[in-house]
């Protein structure tokens, strides 16, 4: 039994644990962290069945008896937090991104490179059955060399503006989640990237300095291209959407409603709206994700998202914003 320390209990720690505690096989949450610890959340723990909380996380990175932890701090933590669990010698899963700042990701990278710990990045969406079964796709040749991959990101409402001041901004907070999706729905690396944005949803989004609205171009190292639209409102639901068009045909994924089923009558033709929010549309992605990362530790297999794979999602979008604000197509190799 692989016991693990969560460092974060807000929604996402709650998530991963609640997942961990009820679907994961062979792995148990043994302790939850948070500075901000309350009676509140520490009673949803113990309901979970977790043996101890507390605000230090340092006590999780202590205790011999844990195996693993699971990064759910604030993004600024994320890095310092990894450096310190893989000197304690803890297998990390680390949700996404590892940092906003290439140089200490990079100084992750380097520890981890003198470590023989696994160290997992957090883009569930990698394991979501309609993303996957795009990526197999391509993978198998069934569309032929890849011409286009479009990519539609939208949500439902935008968060609070007091978030969009701390989240980085819309490419390293939202758009994230897309720019991994071209590298692993393609198999390819970004060459270049051209970003557009307004700000259409909420204009204190664009008093706090961000964009709501995107639209970024990307060309491959084969040449393909690549197409991302984000906007922060759909007024009908969680709008996930992915198509990859090739030479000998096409591949495309749309949403997932609680049924498909369609009413006809004298009105119309009607469906289910999307599913409202991320966490109905990818809880069994997160449940996936850590099932995957647990086999890794127990059979001693490569991570299937690795701090590489955390790093270029970054630097694609250092490379958006540097496009935004410039106005021109940005090379990869710019922003390395």
């Amino acid at each position: 039994m692989i016991k693990i320390g969560i460092i974060g209990a807000g929604r996402i720690g709650k998530v991963h644990c609640e997942s961990i505690m009820r679907y994961v096989k062979g792995a148990t949450v043994k302790s939850v962290a948070d500075p901000f610890m309350n009676e509140e959340t520490q009673k949803w723990l113990e309901s979970m069945g977790v043996e101890k909380t507390m605000k230090d996380y340092r006590e999780i990175l202590s205790d011999k008896e844990i195996d693993a932890v699971l990064i759910c701090s604030s993004t600024d933590t994320h890095a310092p937090i990894s450096i310190e669990a893989i000197k304690a010698g803890k297998h990390v899963f680390c949700e996404k991104p590892v940092d906003h700042d290439i140089s200490k990701i990079n100084e992750v990278k380097a520890a981890l490179a003198k470590s023989n710990v696994k160290y997992q990045v957090g883009f569930n969406r990698r394991f979501d059955h309609n993303f996957k079964a795009v990526g197999e796709a391509v993978k198998q040749g069934k569309i032929g060399a890849l011409n286009v991959l479009k990519i539609c990101s939208r949500d439902p409402a935008a968060p609070p503006v007091s978030y969009i001041k701390v989240s980085g901004g819309i490419f390293l907070d939202m758009t994230i989640h897309d720019f991994d999706m071209v590298r692993f729905l393609s198999g390819e690396e970004v060459e270049s990237v051209f970003a557009m944005g307004g700000v259409m949803v909420d204009k204190a989004i664009g008093e706090a300095g961000d964009i709501d609205t995107a639209v970024i171009t990307m060309k491959l190292k084969s040449g393909a291209l690549a197409v991302i639209d984000n906007c922060r409102r759909a007024t009908y639901g969680y709008d996930q959407r992915a198509e990859a068009f090739g030479e000998l045909g096409q591949v495309a994924i749309s949403n997932d409603s609680a049924s498909n089923a369609v009413i006809s009558n004298a009105d119309g033709v009607t469906a289910e709206k999307p599913l409202l929010f991320f966490l109905e549309r990818y809880m069994q992605a997160y449940v996936d994700e850590i099932t995957q990362f647990i086999d890794c530790i127990v059979n001693h297999k490569p991570v299937p998202v690795s701090i590489e794979d955390g790093l270029q999602a970054v630097v694609i979008g250092r490379a958006a914003k540097k496009s935004l604000d410039e106005g021109r197509p940005v090379a990869l190799s710019e922003i390395l």
